[in-house]
């Protein structure tokens, strides 16, 4: 079966070629393939993006389609820069800009305080009008690093610090970021659902 990911984020095209690499009977169709309309990302949570991006693409290329909502929260900022992750310093704004925007906001703040986290969800709708689209969702904690770390990964991974490895999440190879990161968790989800689907398909 074909299924569009419904994401121009190159980074995560990469990840969810690898995490879903085991799913034989899934030809993964990218952007790279079908150049798909931008989505503005009106919602308010991750579920509302998440579902916003697989509705257009679906509608977009008559593909069932899945599309990924995903940011990081950090506790002494409420919970920012939450659905705003990718554009915290501005609309184009760079993985790098954005995560000096966020060292900056914390500077002087203790370790205690700095805690974080994760949030990935995943939204595979079979068709645009999907009145039961699957939603899978799962997160990863750590703290806010007071500096740049690592040089795998992407979006905030330099500066988000796992305690019980000390090390940040771009010092994890691809591999292990895998089986414990918010993304590869909810996908590994996505997965076990779908093996299900098609079989009453």
């Amino acid at each position: 079966m074909k299924i569009f990911l419904a994401t121009k984020n190159n980074d995560k095209i990469t990840e969810f070629q690898q995490i879903l690499s085991n799913m034989n009977n899934v030809e993964l169709v990218t952007s790279k393939d079908i150049d798909i309309p931008d989505v503005e990302e009106t919602g308010s949570t991750f579920v509302e993006n998440a579902i916003l991006k697989a509705r257009s693409a679906a509608n977009f290329t008559s593909l069932p389609s899945i599309a990924d909502d995903s940011g990081i929260e950090v506790d002494y900022l409420n919970g920012r820069p939450g659905v705003w992750s990718a554009r915290y310093a501005g609309e184009d704004a760079t993985n790098e800009m954005n995560n000096e925007k966020l060292l900056k906001e914390l500077e002087g703040v203790s370790t205690d305080k700095r805690g974080a986290c994760y949030r990935c969800v995943i939204v595979f709708m079979r068709f645009s009008n999907d009145p039961f689209p699957y939603i899978a969702q799962d997160s990863w904690k750590g703290r806010i690093n007071d500096k740049n770390s690592g040089a795998n990964g992407f979006g905030y991974d330099p500066i988000f610090f796992l305690p019980e490895r000390n090390i940040t999440s771009a010092e994890l190879e691809p591999s292990d970021k895998h089986k414990i990161s918010h993304r590869g968790k909810a996908l590994t989800k996505f997965s076990n659902y779908f093996t299900d689907y098609v079989k009453n398909i």
